[in-house]
């Protein structure tokens, strides 16, 4: 027996059904019924949520005796059909009306039927092509196909299984693949399924040149730069995604959609589509807000993304808060054909952090590389540096400092991360050959890792490591050297509290470490509670390196911009309590 799905009987079946079952708001209604189920556990609740009969509390039911009969004829079929999906095709319906105004609905689904053949065949060119890549294709496919032998024949399962296997032969290389024949064979006893399935791959796709539409305002290679496919290339559906998510990425772009047509014909070299529509290219923006770690701030910001009209990136802005004063502007060219992006930009930076007093003004030149979930990037920067500690004599310095900064963002989210880790390396120094006072190596490390726990809960752990590698910390500028404190750091000391003390102030060591453990417990969707233990220090030597500890307590808000944190926490060498907020993830 050839299982089919008469839609066309079901539907009018179904319409007829309806139409009795509402004919009873008419003239020629005279009882009201309600309607029992007799089944097993198995089904109950399936039939209790499709069938019509069972969804009121009461049922009225047509006059005429014939018109009772189609009723309860067409509720039977109903049952039967709506269990074969479910692999029953041998159960036994009645509609029991013994007992007047109340029926009962018994039902037996039967034995449900289990698989017991699979047969996937393959035709086009992956069914002929000998070499082994097509070979191993056609094994995974088959080893992979979700509904093996003696599993439970279900339609809903039958349908994704189908489907599944259409997407992962056509994902890549073979674009135009469909499927050719598909059959779900029953045997009479009604407990077995042999299933076959025919895919025909088509043609072998390459992919073309970019067919680029969209573009009025910026210039006409901008996509191609940040192309990460090539003419030549096998069609690849998770490499034309990668594509389109970058080119969403960039700031140039409102909207982005990379495809293909999947016309066998055009196999050899097929062009592949992007649909681009611009962004607006200039914006200003203000701001306003406050931290614990440098006070209440304004903002204003100006960006344009299409500077001379050749798709570079002006970022500049201006930030002033209570305890730090910065202007900045930066300016990004378009990637390169190797994936890489070069920036230069200029800082005016002016702080009054824990006694010190810091003028410093600095341009710079950057190249940034971003492959998967880790990025690095390398940096070249002049800067003056005027350092005024309370208490001690004033110094300035200037400085030709090399960065280099790799950074792996393995994470299930990258604004509410949950699962995962986040690792920085930094190594960066100067020369006394090229400005400095003395030659001098940084060194800087940052582990974070997040663990799920049960449903809603998640343990952060954190740790950072730094040393400056140089016989002083003489003519190094703060920048390269580590203070620690506040939030994002050792909470329950005020931010970058620890350090070296210079007069009265506190200024950058060589020396830098931290821990920290983070337990958090969401009681609701976008509210949680925290409870945290931090330890550290940075210091001029490791003989006067000590951890400091802080603990406590505090609330965790799920907002559009990531996890925001307000804390209370208890310094154990201050012996006194601070309150810090600001974002919970520290990337």
């Amino acid at each position: 027996m050839i299982l089919k799905l008469d839609s066309l009987f079901r539907a009018l079946s179904h319409l007829a059904l309806g139409c009795l079952l509402l004919w009873g708001n008419g003239a020629g209604a005279q009882d009201r019924v309600s309607v029992a189920l007799e089944a097993p556990d198995a089904v109950s609740a399936l039939l209790r949520q499709h069938v019509r009969v069972l969804k009121s509390a009461e049922l009225t039911v047509p006059e005429v005796g014939p018109d009772q009969t189609a009723l309860v004829r067409r509720t039977r079929r109903e049952v039967v059909d709506l269990l074969s999906t479910e692999g029953y095709f041998k159960s036994e319906v009645r509609l029991d009306r013994r007992s007047g105004d109340r029926w009962t609905l018994v039902v037996e689904p039967g034995v449900r039927a289990a698989i017991t053949a699979v047969d996937i065949g393959f035709e086009g060119e992956l069914a002929s092509a000998s070499d082994a890549e097509a070979a191993a294709l056609r094994d995974s496919l088959r080893e992979n196909w979700a509904l093996p032998v003696g599993r439970p024949f279900r339609q809903s399962e039958w349908d994704r299984a189908k489907q599944q296997l259409l997407d992962a032969v056509s994902r890549r290389r073979y674009a135009a693949a469909r499927t050719l024949s598909t059959r779900a064979e029953v045997n009479e006893a009604g407990t077995e399924v042999g299933l076959s399935v025919v895919i025909d791959s088509g043609p072998t796709f390459r992919l073309g040149e970019l067919a680029v539409t969209g573009l009025t305002r910026l210039p006409a290679d901008l996509v191609t730069r940040y192309s990460t496919v090539e003419a030549g290339d096998i069609y690849d559906h998770d490499a034309l995604l990668a594509l389109q998510e970058a080119l969403q990425g960039a700031p140039q772009f409102a909207s982005v959609v990379v495809d293909i047509e999947r016309d066998p014909a055009l196999a050899a070299a097929v062009p592949v589509r992007v649909q681009v529509a611009e962004a607006q290219s200039r914006r200003l923006s203000f701001g306003a807000g406050v931290s614990s770690n440098t006070g209440y701030r304004v903002e204003a910001a100006y960006r344009d993304v299409n500077i001379l009209s050749r798709g570079w990136e002006l970022s500049s802005g201006i930030r002033l808060e209570q305890l730090r004063q910065s202007v900045f502007a930066d300016l990004f060219f378009p990637p390169a054909p190797d994936g890489h992006r070069d920036s230069i930009g200029a800082l005016i930076d002016n702080s009054d952090l824990e006694g010190l007093k810091t003028e410093s003004q600095a341009i710079g030149i950057g190249r940034t590389t971003v492959r998967g979930d880790i990025e690095t990037q390398i940096a070249l920067r002049l800067q003056h540096e005027s350092l005024h500690p309370d208490g001690a004599d004033s110094s300035s310095l200037t400085t030709l400092t090399a960065n280099w900064t790799w950074v792996q963002r393995a994470v299930d989210n990258v604004l509410d991360p949950r699962r995962g880790h986040v690792l920085e390396v930094q190594i960066g120094g100067g020369s006394s050959i090229a400005l400095a006072e003395q030659d001098f190596v940084r060194l800087y490390g940052r582990y974070q890792h997040y663990f799920p726990i049960g449903e809603a809960d998640m343990l952060t752990l954190r740790g950072e490591l730094g040393a400056t590698l140089a016989p002083s910390r003489d003519g190094i500028p703060q920048d390269f050297l580590f203070r620690a404190g506040g939030s994002q750091s050792v909470r329950g000391y005020a931010y970058q509290s620890l350090g070296v003390t210079e007069g009265d102030a506190t200024v950058g060591g060589r020396y830098l470490g931290t821990l920290s453990g983070e337990y958090v417990h969401w009681f609701r969707r976008d509210w949680g509670v925290a409870a945290f233990v931090d330890a550290g220090d940075a210091a001029d030597s490791r003989s006067e390196f000590r951890l400091r500890t802080g603990y406590g307590l505090g609330a965790r808000w799920r907002s559009p911009a990531g996890p925001l944190a307000i804390d209370l926490a208890w310094g154990h060498d201050d012996a006194r309590l601070r309150l810090h907020f600001g974002v919970a993830v520290a990337f």
